[in-house]
């Protein structure tokens, strides 16, 4: 200890007090919390599952509007006469979602799951109003980025309150719920999206959710307040979102300009790469440093919670991939319409979410549980590879069973990756520990669709028609797509590794109280 020397004897000096007081004040907080938490009555059964009811509409919010907008671009592209910006659609509702999911798990660790997804909620609506009235594509990705910054927290908040009412062997029967809401936001997305932009207005598909929404703040104000609460004081790494923002954002006008509108070794080009990787080491730098990082460096130093990010990152990469450029290749390759292409996306998503609904089942009640999910991960990498083989010889019959089998392959992948986070990590860090995983996620299927939507869009003139929506994208080959379905492949086959290398804990019947 430090101390100054005074006419009384030894102190200690200012900033050491300070310090002290700090430390003080945040162990009172933590009893007072821990105190609390133990005079608070157990939630019954009945109250878990009227919880977790609830929570399906976040849910289903947040996870449709990932698949709702694949199939519309096209469309809104030729409505405001922009197809070269139409990838930002994508990158700017994933990058600001990416760069505050990690705060949103910190923020609910500290003030309680349910002002977390109120405040989400109303992000969330405020960039849907914004998009909906948009006149232009720059104020339509503004208010995409809006909208990306609330759904960060939707499901991340969500995924948090299941952690906190469900033991990591409980959780598999409750999972079952969100299964539920994912399969229903899949599958009707896609339809959805296409169906609004060949028969209504583009801009209904921003705007339809408000109603959902408003009683999804009702349930979060009335259901959850018998919630129970794992307090625990965090900085928020605000510094960290923001450079995080700023490379991603760096890195994906880089892509978008180069090859198109300026050559990839242009001055512009250039300079936005090196932002990109100047930026990212500086988050790299301030992931070591920091006291509080955005993504804790203790998460990340644990094998079992490390693995199992890395393998709901690539997977979840891959899929959100799938989901953006398959109806872009259907349209474009093949001639189908919005209403048809989103139409055949259904089949993938069902059984992606049927399939991890079922398989959770299993997983809390065997001793391997790793075995379905890798037996099943192998099966949808050799789908894709099929798919990859047969985009210029692809019939309906054949599309919808390689669809069919993607789905049942990946499905299992996605409740292991949770389950096996929430069983080696403490009670008090699942919020950040959910926050992590949610982020790499988002961050890998964010530099997918950025490369691989500079890949679609280098075959299509910087100043090209626009007047034909269904075929936006002509200059882009089927080959350009066979070289897509290839990399996604390539990885779904690192999430494979992952699982392979994950250790198979047993799995806790209490809440986990861990080193991380």
């Amino acid at each position: 200890m430090n101390f100054d020397r005074g006419g009384g004897g030894l102190t200690p000096r200012p900033e050491q007090r300070a310090a002290e007081a700090i430390a003080a004040n945040a162990s009172s907080a933590m009893t007072a919390a821990r105190a609390a938490i133990g005079t608070v009555r157990p939630l019954s059964e009945r109250e878990r599952r009227v919880i977790v009811t609830s929570m399906m509409l976040p849910v289903f919010i947040g996870s449709v509007d990932q698949s709702i907008l694949a199939s519309s671009l096209p469309t809104i592209g030729r409505a405001l006469g922009d197809v070269h910006d139409l990838p930002w659609l994508i990158t700017g509702f994933l990058i600001a979602a990416t760069a505050l999911t990690p705060l949103y798990g910190k923020f609910a660790d500290i003030h309680g799951r349910r002002i977390t997804m109120l405040i989400a909620l109303g992000v969330y609506m405020t960039g849907s109003l914004i998009s909906a009235s948009s006149s232009s594509m720059l104020m339509l990705i503004c208010g995409r980025i809006v909208q990306g910054g609330g759904s960060g927290g939707l499901v991340t908040s969500a995924q948090m309150i299941l952690g906190d009412i469900a033991a990591p062997r409980d959780r598999a029967k409750y999972y079952a719920y969100f299964s539920v809401a994912f399969t229903t936001a899949g599958g009707l997305g896609p339809a959805l999206g296409g169906w609004i932009c060949d028969h209504l207005y583009w801009w209904v598909i921003f705007i339809w959710n408000v109603p959902l929404c408003l009683i999804a703040v009702a349930l979060s104000l009335t259901v959850l307040r018998r919630l129970p609460r794992y307090d625990r004081p965090h900085r928020l790494d605000v510094v960290g979102a923001i450079l995080i923002m700023a490379a991603s954002s760096s890195f994906m006008l880089a892509l978008n300009l180069g090859g198109v509108r300026y050559p990839w070794l242009s001055l512009p080009v250039l300079a936005l790469a090196a932002c990109a990787v100047l930026l990212g080491s500086a988050f790299v730098v301030r992931l070591l440093t920091a006291i509080e990082p955005l993504i804790p460096i203790s998460i990340l130093s644990d094998p079992a919670a490390r693995l199992a990010i890395l393998s709901n990152c690539f997977g979840w990469g891959s899929i959100i991939g799938l989901n953006i450029f398959l109806p872009m290749y259907l349209q474009t390759v093949l001639g189908w319409s919005a209403t048809d292409s989103g139409l055949s996306l259904v089949i993938l998503m069902v059984t992606l979410n049927a399939s991890a609904g079922l398989s959770s089942q299993i997983i809390g009640r065997v001793k391997h549980y790793k075995a379905l999910p890798t037996v099943c991960l192998v099966l949808a990498i050799a789908a894709v590879t099929a798919l990859a083989l047969s985009v210029s010889a692809m019939t309906p019959l054949k599309f919808q069973i390689i669809l069919f089998l993607i789905g049942i392959g990946f499905g299992p992948t996605a409740p292991l990756t949770q389950i096996a986070l929430q069983n080696t990590v403490a009670a008090r860090h699942l919020g950040t520990a959910v926050g992590a995983m949610n982020f790499g996620r988002t961050l890998m299927g964010t530099v997918l669709v950025a490369v691989f939507g500079a890949i679609v869009l280098a075959g299509v003139p910087a100043h090209g028609p626009v007047s034909d929506g269904a075929r936006l994208l002509t200059g882009t080959s089927a080959a350009t797509f066979a070289e897509i379905f290839f990399a996604m492949a390539g990885t779904l086959s690192i999430a494979l590794l992952a699982v392979i290398l994950l250790e198979e804990k047993p799995l806790l019947e209490t809440m986990p109280t861990g080193r991380v």
